[in-house]
């Protein structure tokens, strides 16, 4: 291990936040010991660490959503003890987190406003109001109809309008949880202006990020945490990124040179083809896709937002119909009318979206873990607990589930075991082919390189994964060949050391066939 890098303050009288000796318990299992954060005025503060670290927690002790066991907060130089997070809202700390958290069916300048729409006599004023929020989304780049719902828009766009919410509060700290992960490129530069734009102002943003291109493009400072203490804090300048990841990790990384836990295998040699998607059309979204993936492949899907990669999925798992295209899986042409009928044909999907569309929050990772393979573990409706046991108990052993127990609310387990729960899920049912949607989406380093190690040595054993991944990383050291989407339809096939950087993002970025682009290390080939 390396000499640990020695922790970094502000000086007192420049500090807008000062979190000293924090501790907080839950049932007796402590998430935060002794940790501090201090946030200069003005500044960009990245806050990291694996999931779990006790980044969420020491945010929502901050703003009042958790009372603190112990230790002192001082904000703008006073003492604080937030009572909620509407408290922590009107001292002037605005939170923005990942899961965006407003109501789908408010307008958007009502949901900019909610609980401080201007009034007079009583009365909101509505033209007021939308005038105001279409002039802060204006200043964020967004042009939009403020009067339309909410859940009528994208993801970004909430995410967006989220942001114009915080701005208008005149917030004096102002904390981004994972603000990027539904954002584009395009989208991505804007918020860093805007976050610019606020330092200017001499607002100060905690940035919470497992993307360490973020950190070094926008932020300042930084805090690490690890196992509820905080054990880094310094200038961003004064450390490289294979620090922070071992200040992460808290041991040393030994392969260097590899930038995911991916081990790329040769797949098998002669291998049975195991999906076959051909010229797939649906709607605007797919205008020609295709794919295939072979028994122990692991198989790339490449694609700017917007290309049509999720869509693919969906229709391969039968969640939507085609228009026309085929869909052929071991050998045979299929037509899977729902999930159901692609699960009973051996096909399992996590999606992207795991708090929306995989995990069922209030149940626990018993519940959760077994929950597609309920109907072989009962009889007459009755579920035999003691199988069902046996099958939790290998498979959070199998994949290193780290919960108290059991019956614990999967809600309460980080963003990285809850994807190792869905994983063991589908794993339980004994898949031939497993369909990954962003697997390693907002989970720490640790955790990421343990899913992305699993996946490898899944597809060694047999299995067909077809893996959608926005890094670029893991697609070139773990699959053996990548499908390239670019506006519905497939414009590229690459295999092996025609995987590479350059040749990905042309694709992607152009919808050019590889034999298009210039001047490629070697002639890329196009699969049949």
């Amino acid at each position: 291990m390396t000499a640990p890098v020695p922790a970094f303050s502000a000086p007192p009288g420049q500090l807008l936040l000062d979190m000293q000796n924090i501790h907080k318990a839950f049932a007796g299992v402590t998430a935060l010991d002794n940790a501090s954060l201090s946030v200069a005025a003005g500044e960009v503060h990245a806050l990291i660490g694996q999931n779990g670290a006790g980044k969420s927690t020491i945010i929502k002790v901050l703003t009042g959503a958790y009372r603190r066991d112990g230790g002192t907060v001082t904000f703008g130089g006073q003492p604080v003890d937030f009572a909620s997070p509407l408290a922590a809202q009107r001292g002037g700390i605005a939170t923005i987190y990942q899961e965006v958290n407003l109501v789908p069916l408010r307008t958007v300048a009502e949901n900019i406003f909610l609980g401080r729409e201007p009034k007079k006599w009583g009365l909101i004023q509505w033209p007021a109001m939308n005038a105001e929020a279409t002039r802060l989304l204006t200043d964020l780049g967004i042009q939009l109809d403020v009067k339309e719902p909410l859940g009528s828009f994208s993801t970004a766009i909430q995410q967006m309008v989220a942001l114009a919410r915080a701005v208008s509060i005149n917030a004096r700290l102002v904390i981004m949880d994972e603000p990027t992960s539904s954002l584009n490129e395009r989208e991505v530069e804007t918020l860093f202006g805007v976050i610019r734009g606020l330092k200017a102002r001499g607002v100060s943003v905690i940035f919470v990020s497992h993307r360490l291109d973020e950190l070094y493009a926008v932020c300042d400072r930084i805090t690490v945490m690890r196992d509820g203490r905080t054990v880094y804090a310094g200038n961003m300048t004064d450390i490289s990124r294979l620090q922070l990841v071992e200040q992460m990790l808290g041991r040393e990384i030994k392969n260097v040179g590899a930038q995911t836990g991916f081990v790329r295998h040769e797949g098998v040699r002669g291998a049975k083809p195991l999906l076959n998607v051909g010229s797939v059309v649906r709607g605007t979204r797919l205008q020609g896709a295709s794919v295939e993936v072979g028994e122990g492949e692991v198989v790339g899907l490449a694609g700017l937002l917007g290309s049509g990669r999720s869509e693919l999925a969906r229709v391969i798992f039968g969640a939507d119909q085609p228009d026309s295209g085929e869909v052929r899986f071991g050998g045979q042409p299929v037509h899977f009318r729902s999930p159901s009928d692609a699960i009973k044909a051996g096909l399992g999907f996590c999606s992207e979206d795991r708090k929306a569309e995989g995990i069922v929050p209030e149940l626990s990772v018993r519940e959760n873990l077994t929950l597609a393979l309920l109907p072989r573990l009962s009889k007459a409706g009755v579920v035999d607990t003691q199988r069902q046991a046996e099958v939790v108990e290998r498979f959070i052993s199998r994949l290193g589930i780290k919960t108290s127990n059991p019956d614990q609310p999967i809600r309460e387990l980080s963003g990285g075991n809850q994807q190792k729960v869905l994983l063991a899920r589908w794993l339980a049912m004994n898949p031939r082919l497993l369909i990954l949607d962003e697997p390693t989406r907002g989970i720490d380093v640790g955790a990421k390189a343990e899913i992305q190690r699993l996946i490898g040595e899944l597809a060694e054993g047999g299995l067909g994964v077809l893996m959608i991944s926005s890094e670029l990383e893991e697609l070139i050291e773990g699959c053996q060949h990548v499908t390239v989407l670019h506006d519905g339809r497939t414009v590229a096939n690459l295999a092996g050391d025609e995987i590479t950087e350059p040749l990905l993002l042309h694709a992607m970025a152009q919808g050019l066939e590889p034999e298009d682009m210039p001047c490629p290390p070697t002639p890329p080939q196009v699969r049949a």
